[in-house]
């Protein structure tokens, strides 16, 4: 038998913007990726997000991106590859916090590149 993960990019809304429908898509998917606060999402927003995706059992990953919320992390940016690799690890480990507190397992990174 095959198993196929329908994968979708979650927790993007932050402080007063709602953005995407989060709830509507958890029902549908069997992972997500969720932004971990710098192209998307914010600390309030990465924990909720974590814990709706344990509750329905949809695995999590990691969504990092660039330091952007203004351009959503499509602006051309200068960085180095050490600025980037800082960044990148700075996310990862945020939501690698967040999941350890909800008790659900960090599975994977798809970069907002």
């Amino acid at each position: 038998m095959y198993k196929v993960d329908l994968n979708s990019d979650l927790g993007e809304s932050f402080g007063a913007y709602t953005i995407g429908s989060d709830d509507r898509v958890l029902a549908l998917v069997s992972s997500a990726n969720v932004a971990c606060g710098f192209h998307a999402g914010d600390p309030s927003v990465m924990g909720a997000t974590v814990a709706a995706c344990r509750a329905q059992g949809v695995a999590v990953g990691a969504h990092p991106g660039f330091p952007d919320l203004v351009g959503f992390g499509r602006r051309q940016l200068a960085v180095t590859p050490d600025q980037a690799y800082g960044d990148v690890l700075y996310q990862i480990g945020a939501l690698a916090g967040f999941c350890r507190t909800n008790g659900a397992l960090l599975q994977h990174v798809k970069g907002h590149f």
